[in-house]
């Protein structure tokens, strides 16, 4: 299959069927998914302090329910043809003008249906995480109720049928993060990082409205069969500007380059909430938004090549970042930034990786969640402590945490036959096909992340469970984590070790293709589009990643320094984030403020002062009048003669001129 007719099958393919079927059966009620978390939520925040008690358990009850329906629905498609698994199932008329309609629809198709599974099972694998985690915090009902929003907004976002639909859910997901990485307000730097996702999210928000405004004025629609169809009969520059507002909007809520610089700062929530967010929900709704548009990106080559570029550059940035931590939610913080550049990077090489992109964000789910548990365990263990030069040698303490930890470690860092094994690889061979025009860059940048990926993740783990103990053992004294804590971590570790495996067996990618396009490597491999064997570059893999593993054991297997040394340029420039922040402020923080600070004087002076004189103008001229207002006739006389003489003195100039 050449590269024309594979961009032709999935542009058909991707976000809107012609052929899209009404819903039938468990797909009719789809919208429970939604519903159940949701109003789980309003009744814990409406109830308060009356379902302290319980209150966690509805919740878990709630997420485990959508997850239930999700698995019905799953069950029911699966046993229809693969041409009639997409279908849209309407609830209401939600807007109707005489130009512009919307129903509140969801589409239920093997893409959502994939997201459904991941977000409602690692949801409530964290709610159940969270019921002993949360144990002592007298707001956990609060808690609870927020997790549930953020599963029914995720949720919502990606089941809608359109793009307005899915902007709820969006905005929905960003209101939900910024509540709960600032749960612990009371700590003003966590506030702070709360508001500072919040405010960098709007900003990718304005190219979503923007895309949906230019889709209105094209298409008189923003529902994705309407766009998908109408886009392959606009012009490139338009389909190019769509593209690159999406874009906008999906570096907002992945953490792209250059709207990264709110994901670390995220770490300050619970440490579930970061489970959350770079497992299920929130970075992952980018890649969804991109994968989802893929009929706008066919149309377009500069705008699927920028997709590419970014998630380039993203994916280097984050292993770089992570090299240089020594805050282990920080580490694994910037992992999810590197692995979702993977993810976009894939999504950009339009039919070839975009089913590899989703592979692997279903297969980093699990690996993820799991990690980010483990290390909210080590925090639960050791006193909140997040600093890794100071643990060491855990692994006899917190034996059941090792083990579960480390299978996550070892699939994220591609060894052979675990879950990342399977979907990392398969993006790094689409970044060496020559459908993604650029296969050595992409490619080569791919197989050296991977081992950078190596180096850094082995670090993490090394610190933490080997080499000698660093911390004081007055007082910290590790131990293993409740079964309410250990168990989802368990579970997760099972998925870390042999999920990849298990989607591979049953051509996950195959699944994919009635909503995404078919997925063309196998055919880029039979046709020798790829310019490298595909046995060489999983073998390249391989050695990159015994490489990074082994300069991390030589330097951090035996011991770790527990004051960091100065480093070389660039691992300093790395431990500020390579000056992420530091450009933000420079640029648009301190120029906001300086704006701000004229407007106000602007303000103050000039606007209220005009309106404060004229309060002040009008009883001066009332005071001045009276003067003339005495009681004399001789004065009323007086002025009247002045006034006639006035008036004939200006009769006589109009007649002289």
């Amino acid at each position: 299959m050449n590269t024309i007719t594979s961009v032709h099958i999935a542009a058909q393919g991707i976000s809107g069927q012609a052929y899209a079927l009404p819903a039938e059966g468990m797909a009719s009620y789809i919208w429970l998914c939604v519903a159940i978390p949701l109003i789980s939520s309003g009744l814990l925040l409406v109830l308060g302090k009356r379902s302290n008690t319980w209150g966690h358990w509805l919740s878990i009850s709630a997420s485990a329910a959508s997850f239930v329906v999700a698995f019905i629905t799953l069950l029911q498609v699966l046993g229809r043809p693969s041409a009639e698994r997409v279908m849209d199932a309407s609830l209401y008329k939600w807007i109707a003008t005489s130009e512009f309609s919307v129903d509140l629809a969801m589409r239920v198709d093997p893409l959502s249906l994939s997201f459904l599974m991941l977000v409602t099972f690692v949801g409530t694998l964290i709610h159940i995480y969270s019921v002993a985690y949360m144990e002592h915090d007298p707001d956990r009902r609060r808690f609870f109720a927020y997790l549930n929003f953020f599963v029914a907004s995720m949720l919502l976002l990606v089941l809608g049928n359109s793009y307005l639909v899915l902007f709820f859910g969006w905005e929905g997901v960003g209101l939900a993060s910024f509540l709960l990485i600032s749960f612990w307000d009371q700590k003003p730097e966590n506030a702070t990082a709360g508001k500072k996702a919040f405010v960098m999210n709007r900003v990718g928000d304005m190219g979503m409205i923007i895309a949906m405004v230019i889709m209105f004025a094209e298409f008189k629609s923003v529902d994705f069969m309407d766009v998908s169809q109408g886009v392959a009969h606009v012009s490139q520059g338009t389909s190019t500007a769509i593209g690159i507002f999406l874009l906008v909007a999906a570096c907002g809520k992945s953490a792209q380059f250059p709207l990264q610089a709110w994901l670390g700062d995220a770490m300050a929530g619970p440490t579930p909430v970061s489970a959350l967010i770079h497992a299920a929900t929130m970075v992952t709704a980018g890649v969804y938004l991109m994968v989802r548009s893929g009929a706008i990106y066919a149309q377009s080559e500069t705008a699927q090549l920028l997709v590419a570029v970014i998630g380039l550059i993203t994916l280097i940035f984050g292993a770089i970042v992570g090299a240089a931590k020594d805050d282990m939610k920080k580490v694994l913080a910037a992992s999810t930034m590197s692995q979702i550049g993977y993810m976009m990077l894939a999504a950009g090489l339009g039919p070839v990786g975009a089913a590899f992109g989703i592979f692997h964000l279903v297969t980093h789910g699990a690996f993820k969640a799991n990690m980010f548990l483990g290390a909210g365990s080590v925090m639960h263990a050791m006193n909140d402590e997040v600093d890794i030069r100071g643990f060491g040698g855990l692994r006899k303490y917190m034996p059941k945490t090792f083990y579960t930890f480390g299978a996550g470690y070892l699939a994220i860092i591609g060894l052979v036959f675990l879950s990342g094994y399977w979907s990392k690889d398969k993006i790094i061979e689409a970044a060496f096909t020559t459908d993604a025009g650029h296969p050595w860059i992409f490619g080569t940048a791919t197989l050296i992340v991977a081992g950078v990926t190596a180096f850094y993740m082995s670090r993490l783990f090394f610190a933490i469970f080997f080499g000698k103990e660093r911390f004081d053992h007055e007082t910290h004294h590790p131990h293993e984590a409740p079964a309410l804590m250990w168990v989802p971590q368990a579970i997760l570790a099972f998925g870390s070790l042999f999920l990849g495996g298990f989607l591979s067996y049953i051509d996950f990618p195959g699944w994919l293709a009635p909503a995404i396009g078919e997925s063309t490597l196998h055919h880029a491999v039979d046709s020798g589009h790829l310019v490298l064997p595909s046995i060489v570059i999983t073998i390249s893999v391989q050695v990159v990643m015994v490489i990074g593993v082994l300069l991390a054991w030589v330097n951090y297997g035996k011991d770790m320094p527990k004051v960091a040394p100065e480093g070389n340029a660039l691992t300093r420039a790395a431990r500020r984030d390579l000056f992420q922040d530091d450009i933000n402020e420079n640029l648009f923080m301190k120029p906001g403020i300086g704006l701000t600070t004229a407007l106000s004087v602007v303000d103050e002076k000039i606007v209220d002062g005009a309106v404060e004189g004229t309060g002040k103008l009008t009883p001066a001229l009332g005071r001045w009048f009276a003067k003339f207002q005495n009681g004399y006739a001789r004065s009323y006389a007086s002025l009247m003669l002045a006034g006639i003489v006035i008036v004939l003195l200006i009769a006589l100039a109009g007649r002289m001129f």
